[in-house]
C-alpha cells in the first residue's frame, strides 16, 4: 500500500480531534497563560492550527529555512478570533491533504531540511520530517491545549478515548 494511503486516515482522525479542540478555545482566554515562559492560549492554538501547514510545505519544498539570510524569520501572526483560528486550520488542513494525496512514495522518500539563517538544523527523508516534525508535533501542542482548556475548566473532548468530560 502506498505511504498517502497508510497515512491519510490517521491524518484525518488527528485533523478531526485537533479541530474539536481548537474550537473549545474561548477568545475571551486567548490571552491566558499557565506560566512566564509559555504561550498564551491564542498563540499556542493559532501554532497548532498553522503548524499543519508545515505538511504541505515539507511535500512541496526541498528545505525550509526559519530565518533566511537577507529576509524575515519565520513569525506566526495569532489569530484574534475562533473563527480566525479554524479558518486557518481548515485552509492548513486541505492544503496538507491534497499535497499528501499526490506525493508518491519515492517522493515521501527525498530528503527534506530544516535550515536556519542557511545552516541545516536537520536532513529527514519527507516521511521522517513529516512523521516527527509536524504531526507529532502537533500532537503534542494539542496534548498542551487539553492542559489550558482543563486549567480553564473547558471541557476537554475525547482524543484516543475517553477524556472525563466525555465518556461516550
Amino acid at each position: 500500500m502506498p505511504i498517502s494511503e497508510l497515512l491519510l486516515p490517521e491524518f484525518d482522525q488527528e485533523m478531526v480531534s485537533t479541530r474539536t479542540v481548537l474550537e473549545r478555545c474561548p477568545e475571551d482566554k486567548f490571552g491566558w497563560k499557565p506560566h512566564e515562559k509559555s504561550f498564551n492560549m491564542g498563540a499556542l492554538a493559532t501554532h497548532v492550527a498553522t503548524m499543519v501547514a508545515w505538511l504541505a510545505d515539507t511535500i512541496n519544498n526541498d528545505a525550509y529555512d526559519i530565518a533566511p539570510p537577507g529576509a524575515e524569520p519565520y513569525k506566526e501572526v495569532p489569530a484574534k478570533t475562533t473563527k480566525e483560528l479554524l479558518e486557518r486550520f481548515d485552509a492548513a488542513v486541505a492544503s496538507s491533504r491534497k499535497a499528501m494525496q499526490g506525493a508518491s512514495d519515492e517522493h515521501w522518500m527525498k530528503p527534506w531540511s530544516l535550515l536556519s539563517g542557511g545552516q541545516t538544523l536537520f536532513s529527514a527523508p519527507r516521511y521522517t520530517a513529516i512523521r516527527s516534525f509536524v504531526l507529532n508535533h502537533c500532537i503534542h501542542h494539542r496534548a498542551q491545549l487539553g492542559v489550558y482548556l482543563r486549567l480553564n475548566d473547558v471541557p476537554v473532548p475525547a482524543t484516543y478515548g475517553p477524556s472525563a468530560d466525555e465518556q461516550g
